[in-house]
């Protein structure tokens, strides 16, 4: 039986594939869902059949919408779905990728082929093929928000620019929804009361010493939340990877449930849980 969260224990996990996992949520429950897949041809996590691992571009692409179709099914009629993702070059048909020092979580024992029509050194527009694709599919697609990471990763290319941001689509279910437009605004430096939140994001990531990558920024997710949902509200993030969503549901008063493949990324997200919750009853 699917264990859902309650004030007791607002946010478990479900160890597992989500394609199978998430056909035994209920239906029209979740307030927002906050995640983000991995991304095509970009790491290696180890398991056979992993999102992310298809050879195929139009695979991963439609992968991904069959996925966010049976997760929309899970969200409230007036619920929000916040979608990050970022575009990749093509490997030019380089079948794997060394291990970096800087970067451990880089090493890849695969590397899709350049997809057709395309050519090496191209940047596949692989943010924009999956947002057009879950559009098309009867999502709302309300924003393209760009995170802006100031302290980005360097890049060696010596014939293009390095790249600093990666996107959060925004959709929604219906037509109308929730949006709380106040408690996500930005505060004016110069004169009383607040603006409405821009667009760009500037938020710096946010490495974290028992992961090989980074992990997603609290201050990335705070506004989505704040935007989404109340106090209390349930979220849900079908890749729940080191957990961060859940631990700022968690910080925030809201409900979570995370559904990820890898357990030993199961077993890091419960500590940094248990290490919060620690310091929420200190703080109390």
């Amino acid at each position: 039986m699917i264990q859902l969260p309650t004030p007791e224990n607002p946010v478990p996990i479900l160890c597992g594939d989500v394609r199978s996992v998430v056909r035994e949520l209920p239906s029209d429950h979740f307030q927002a869902v906050i995640t983000s897949p991995p991304y095509w041809g970009v790491r290696d996590y180890g398991f056979n059949g992993q999102i992310g691992s298809e050879a195929s571009l139009d695979d991963y692409v439609s992968g991904l919408v069959e996925v966010f179709r049976e997760v929309r099914r899970t969200l409230r009629p007036d619920g929000t779905f916040w979608l990050n993702i970022a575009n990749t070059y093509s490997s030019g048909n380089r079948t794997w990728r060394a291990p970096d020092e800087k970067n451990k979580g880089r090493a890849m024992s695969y590397r899709p082929p350049t997809p057709p029509g395309l050519k090496p050194k191209d940047l596949v527009g692989v943010a924009w093929k999956v947002a057009m694709a879950l559009q098309y599919d009867g999502w709302y697609l309300r924003n393209d928000i760009i995170w802006h990471k100031p302290n980005c990763q360097p890049e060696s290319v010596k014939d293009r620019f390095t790249v600093a941001h990666e996107y959060i689509f925004m959709f929604s279910k219906s037509e109308r929804y929730s949006f709380y437009q106040l408690e996500a605004a930005e505060e004016r430096k110069d004169l009383n009361g607040h603006k409405n939140r821009r667009t760009v994001w500037p938020i710096n990531t946010e490495p974290y010493p028992e992961a090989h990558f980074a992990v997603f920024p609290r201050k990335l997710i705070e506004p989505c939340i704040l935007a989404a949902t109340m106090p209390g509200d349930m979220i849900l993030d079908p890749f729940f990877g080191s957990g961060t969503v859940g631990l700022v549901a968690r910080t925030m008063d809201r409900l979570c449930l995370g559904i990820e493949l890898k357990p030993e990324s199961v077993e890091l997200a419960m500590r940094r849980l248990d290490t919060a919750q620690l310091k929420l009853l200190t703080a109390g």
